[in-house]
């Protein structure tokens, strides 16, 4: 069809893929908006569990090859914005987790160091992984929903996990970084069970369902530095 073959239909058919994060990142919005926390939450999951595909797919498929001209890369970096940074901020803010005072603040911290975070050209590492935190905030503002600390202790967590935004610690990425990666991958399914758990509750899940978000949580957390302070990655 138009003389276009039907690997390179296949192959936008991926920017096709991330792009509909963008109508998730508004259902969740939306969802926010109403204050229905628990439908807001579900469509990030399923915006996260479209970021996590779409880059496999895409090498899989060539789609530079194909469609030198359309930056699938640029395409990905404005929807995880907006998924990963400006909605859980607002989710912080419209739930008053914090409180008025707290959430706000937090919300202003959040959308400005990850702004920052972006625009640096040195945030991926050589072994796939990220220098500074990879401002994942749907998943720490998500964890501060499930375990709930108090307002003084959830402001010191993001207010240290900004600060590490522009420390030079390694996250890793659970599918691109190869060393324990089938271990990394585990554990990050444990994390997003642990989650789908937590919603069908509700929010207000049993105790077992926080522990086992918050260690995944650690685990992801503090794995990079680990490897990073032994030398294994870089």
């Amino acid at each position: 069809m138009f003389g276009i073959s039907k690997d390179a239909l296949w192959a936008f058919g991926v920017h096709i893929l991330t792009a509909s994060g963008a109508f998730l990142a508004f259902l969740s919005i939306v969802a926010t908006g109403e204050k229905q926390f628990v439908a807001a939450f579900f469509w990030l999951g399923m915006a996260l569990l479209v970021d996590g595909v779409d880059g496999p797919l895409a090498r899989k498929l060539e789609v530079k090859k194909w469609w030198p001209h359309w930056s699938g890369d640029m395409l990905d970096s404005v929807i995880d914005y907006v998924t990963y940074v400006v909605i859980p901020a607002f989710i912080l803010y419209q739930s008053g987790l914090m409180g008025t005072h707290f959430s706000f603040v937090s919300a202003a911290l959040i959308v400005i160091t990850s702004a920052i975070y972006y625009a640096d050209t040195r945030m991926k590492t050589v072994d796939h992984g990220f220098k500074g935190f990879p401002v994942c905030w749907n998943m720490v503002v998500f964890t501060l929903f499930i375990v709930s600390p108090s307002e003084i202790l959830s402001f010191i967590v993001v207010a240290v996990t900004a600060v590490l935004t522009f420390v030079p610690v390694i996250f890793v990425h659970p599918v691109r970084v190869k060393i324990l990666r089938e271990l990394t991958l585990a554990v990050f399914a444990l994390w997003a069970l642990g989650g789908l758990v937590a919603l069908l509750y509700g929010l207000d899940a049993p105790v077992w369902v926080d522990l086992v978000i918050v260690v995944s949580s650690v685990y992801l957390f503090l794995i990079g530095a680990v490897l990073q302070a032994l030398g294994k990655i870089q």
